[in-house]
Formats: structure tokens, sequence, C-alpha cells
């Protein structure tokens, strides 16, 4: 049910439809009073104009009231205000944006914000967007509203990982547009449907960024209403990065057990820490059997928390192959660690305050450090010199 609009100005009243319109509402407009009993109290918010206060007087007090015109100078405006019990007076333009978001909120409901988790590989390579289409899978699949959003323009394509190239719906180049408020039900109807959840992908233009504007508008209407939303993050800085970081709840830095790899997230962790409220290191076992840095000394090199080790599903591998997603398999080990990954993290905190600057003004690791942490009593420098 949307707002009910009360007014005989027909200006006001083109503004309102507009403005209920970029709130994704549908109004009930009338020139006085309602003559069906409840109506007045029934509406989930009341827009009545300058013109109509008068007409409105006698309407049983309710919350909700919004006395809405263009010239709020008169005193009697403010009089009127009083009389009709109106919570707020509203001048337009200038309340605008504050009014869609209020008829927003009252359409969609202003409840809890969905989980964001944003998944970023430490290096190329690391398995960070499998992941992040496997843990929307298992959450989709848990009975969660989800959304994933494929924020990384070259990374080919959530919607191949998905089997979903062919898919009907929306992808990035058609929101570069979007400023200010979006209505969540607008933004999930408009994306392509895969395996129960909705995704945001690139399509195969040569499209390779959208506005910083139009990434907050939209990751905003995907986070109202609760559910879920996973963000596959790009390795790389911008100010498009930037606003998507800023609406995560939680950042996992996807890294292979190995060297390497540790040294090239040491630096995304850098540049990631100061952004977001929360961020853990997943770890990616090395190929060989009992090979590789454990995963308690990868976090412990990084200064990160241990999210958890991401285990190889050879099955999902080669179901990728057919376009199969990854976690579908409600067995596989991928999937297992998706469903405990959630039960773990399902309320993330946000970062202890000063802790995020902390980090980013750590030393950087020696290289005879890293391997000093990594093989413990088994690590020595070269005979007759120190490490590098």
């Amino acid at each position: 049910m949307g707002p009910l609009i009360v007014t005989e100005d027909p200006v006001l009243l083109d503004d309102l439809l507009r403005l209920c319109a970029a709130a994704g509402a549908r109004p009930l407009v009338l020139a006085t009073l309602p003559e069906r009993r409840g109506e007045w109290e029934a509406a989930p918010l009341v827009l009545v104009g300058d013109d109509a206060a008068a007409r409105t007087e006698r309407a049983p007090r309710r919350p909700g009231v919004l006395l809405v015109g263009r010239d709020q100078g008169e005193p009697a405006v403010w009089q009127w205000a009083v009389r009709i019990g109106a919570e707020h007076v509203l001048r337009l333009p200038d309340a605008e944006a504050w009014l869609v978001d209020r008829i927003a909120d009252v359409v969609e409901g202003a409840g809890r914000s969905a989980r964001t988790v944003g998944v970023v590989g430490g290096r190329g390579g690391a398995g960070a967007s499998t992941l992040a289409c496997a843990l929307a899978v298992t959450a989709a699949a848990g009975g969660s509203r989800t959304v994933l959003v494929d924020a990384d323009p070259l990374g080919g394509g959530l919607d191949v990982l998905l089997g979903g190239e062919q898919a009907e719906g929306l992808r990035w180049p058609a929101f570069a547009r979007s400023r200010g408020r979006m209505a969540r039900r607008a933004l999930e109807e408009a994306l392509p449907e895969l395996h129960g959840l909705r995704l945001l992908s690139w399509d195969r233009s040569d499209t390779a960024e959208v506005p910083p504007q139009a990434v907050r508008a939209v990751l905003g209407a995907a986070r109202r209403g609760g559910g879920t939303v996973v963000v596959d993050l790009p390795r790389r800085a911008g100010g498009e990065v930037a606003e998507a970081l800023a609406q995560l709840d939680l950042a996992l830095l996807v890294v292979p057990a190995e060297l390497r790899a540790v040294a090239a997230a040491r630096r995304m962790a850098a540049v990631l820490a100061p952004e977001v409220r929360d961020l853990r290191v997943a770890v990616r076992p090395a190929g060989a059997p009992g090979g590789g840095l454990a995963p308690d000394a990868v976090a412990a090199l990084l200064g990160l928390d241990l999210a958890g080790v991401v285990p190889y599903d050879p099955a999902a591998v080669e179901a990728q192959e057919t376009g199969t997603p990854p976690g579908s398999g409600p067995r596989g080990p991928l999937a297992r660690f998706c469903r405990e990954l959630w039960g773990r993290v399902a309320s993330p905190g946000p970062v202890p305050e000063g802790e995020a600057e902390a980090r980013g003004r750590e030393e950087p690791v020696r290289r005879g450090d890293l391997f000093r942490a990594a093989l413990g009593d088994a690590w020595a420098p070269a005979p007759g010199g120190a490490a590098a």
C-alpha cells in the first residue's frame, strides 16, 4: 500500500507523483479526506498539500502526516501544521531527496540491512569469484533473499560462472546513470534471476566501469530489506571500489597458502583494511598435499583473523565447465564450507575504532621475516650472512 496524497494543486500533485514513482510507490490521491472509513488511518504515510490543510483539520490524529508545499515562509502554514498534527513541514524542491527516502522506507520497510560480504583475491587466480558465487548460491539455497554483485568488470562475468550468459535482465551499464535513492523492488525485478538469487553482472560490451554514485545507489538498494548481498571485488583501487567497500559488513581476502601469494595479499590488505569494517582472510591450501604454509601462519603474516580454509572441490571445478554454479552441490566440501562460514559471520561486528588506521601504519614484513614465520625453527639465514 502506497502513501495517501491529499491536494488539489496540480503542480504540487505532479511533483509528489514524480517523487512517489522514484521511490517505487503507488499513491492514493484525493482532494480531501477519504470517504471510506479507515483509509486515513490505514495509509502508511499521508502527504497533505498546503492547499488542503484546512480540509484535513477534522481528521483523526495519527503519526506519519507530512505537510508539503512550495512556500513555507507563511506563519499560517506552521499554524496549520500544528492543527492537523503534522510531523514535518516540507518545502519542495529543497526536501525532495529526504521525502523520496521517507516514501521508500514506508513502501519497502526500513528494516535491517542485508548482511553484505565482499570477496577479493589476494593475488590473481586466487579463486575469489568462485567463492563469491558459492557463498551466494548457498545463502539462496538456505532461504535468504540474495543478491550477487559482480563489481569486477575485468573478471569475465559472474553470469558465466552461473551459466546465465543468456539470462534476461539488466547488467551494470544500464545503471551507469543511477543517482540517489533507488527502489529495492525495482532493482531486483530488473536483474536476472539464477539459482534462486538475483545477479548484477557485466555485459559483453566495452564498458569497464560505472560512476561511484551509481555503485552507491545500486548497492544501497540491494542492501535494503534484509537478506544477503555478496560482492565480487576487483583487485584495484578507484572511487567505485571505495563505494562498494564502504557498504560491506565483512570483506574476505582469498589467499593461496604460498609465500608469493601472501606477499601480494599483504599489499591488498593494506589497501582494504582502512576501508572496511571487518577484514578476514580465507586461505586456500597449496596444490600439493601437506605443502605450502599453514593457514594460521598465513593469517599471522597478514595480521588478519582467519575466516576459514577454502577446500578444493574437484566436483565444483568440473561442474563449471557445464555451467553448474559453485556451491550448488549441497554435499560438496565447498558448499559445506560456505554454510559453516555463514554461520560464523552472520552478524559480523565493526572493526574497533582506530584498529583500521593502525593496520595501515604497519611496517612491511621483510622476506626473511616471512620465511621465519612460515618455517619456524627450521628457518635459518644463510651462513655468514643476514636474512634478506
